[in-house]
């Protein structure tokens, strides 16, 4: 035994305090767990529980990338969202085969950047339906680049995917996307360390006999200013107003009778003017070229005093600056 294996005094001392008598480096007063560091500015933490927000989001999406993938080419693909996973960017990145079409997004107003990752199967049967065919031939890319033409092609898909994927998170966070740079290997796509936590998730896209995947990666770190919202259980059509009850209720406010007045004149005049006064007498009044007419004091329009048919009548020549919006807008006679 070397004298540097000997405990001191206050070693001994705080062993006793800290083991709660048993004098077992490492115990505790709760029981016999090891003592473990914890490190909190780690990036290597456990994202606990569900998000039930971001889950939705993403089952939005792949309905939304359905209908998109419709339009783009006048097909009917089958999208298919896959499970949600929180893991490391290097775990990540043994699941996706290489080369790929990594591309490289902002996600504003967001900080950091993520990944859309085009399988290429799914790639090439996009290009093969674009040009007539049934997607089932595969065109390797082993030892080649995209060609400029499939280039532009996967442009016009990402333009799908990022719109789509805007407005499927228009209900919980409205978020702009902005493409930055494609590449072919995840080495030069480098958008977190490989310790670092990210949340993926993975879409099949069946077009007619072909099938491929659509990867979509963001930093957990990223996420964190909108965590809480993340965690949220959504409901649904709470943001969405309802057009049938806007539609109703606007025929009903336009149905509503309403008192219009119009002021022709006014004068001024005190108490003791007012008490001179005898039958016959008559008051002057200043009347101007145009009246202003009211509804609940608030005007409405300038008019013109007149007689039409033997009634009194008042014909209008401008409008107020009437609420935007309103039906009063282009209207030219009351």
């Amino acid at each position: 035994m070397t004298a540097e294996s000997i405990l001191s005094q206050d070693e001994v001392d705080n062993l006793l305090d800290d083991g709660a008598g048993t004098g077992q480096p490492g115990a505790t007063a709760g029981g016999d767990h090891a003592v473990r560091p914890c490190n909190l500015v780690n990036q290597e933490r456990i994202v606990r529980g569900r998000m039930p927000a971001l889950d939705a989001i993403h089952e939005r999406f792949a309905r939304n990338l359905r209908a998109g993938l419709c339009n783009f080419m006048h097909g009917k693909p089958e999208v298919t969202a896959g499970p949600l996973r929180v893991v490391k960017y290097s775990a990540f990145l043994r699941d996706v085969g290489e080369p790929s079409n990594f591309n490289i997004v902002q996600f504003r107003p967001l900080r950091g950047n993520g990944l859309f990752i085009f399988d290429p199967k799914q790639l090439f049967a996009v290009i093969d339906s674009l040009f007539g065919g049934s997607g089932r031939f595969h065109a390797g890319l082993e030892g080649r680049d995209f060609t400029p033409t499939e280039q532009r092609i996967i442009l016009r898909l990402l333009e799908v995917a990022l719109s789509e994927y805007a407005k499927a998170w228009e209900s919980v966070y409205p978020l702009t996307f902005k493409f930055m740079r494609s590449e072919m290997h995840s080495q030069f796509a480098n958008i977190a360390t490989p310790s670092e936590i990210v949340v993926t998730a993975s879409f099949s896209v069946e077009l007619g006999e072909a099938c491929g995947e659509l990867f979509i990666c963001m930093p957990f770190s990223a996420l964190e200013p909108i965590r809480d919202m993340l965690f949220t259980v959504p409901q649904e059509g709470a943001q969405e107003p309802d057009k049938r009850w806007q539609s109703l209720l606007a025929r009903q406010v336009q149905d509503v009778e309403v008192e219009l007045t119009a002021e022709l004149a006014q004068s001024q005049a005190t108490v003791e003017q007012l008490c001179s006064l005898n039958v016959g007498d008559f008051i002057e009044f200043d009347l101007q070229p145009t009246i202003i007419t009211s509804v609940d004091g608030v005007s409405l329009f300038d008019a013109e005093y007149g007689v039409v048919n033997g009634h009194y009548a008042l014909k209008v020549t401008e409008f107020l600056a009437p609420p935007r919006g309103s039906n009063l807008d282009g209207a030219n006679h009351a």
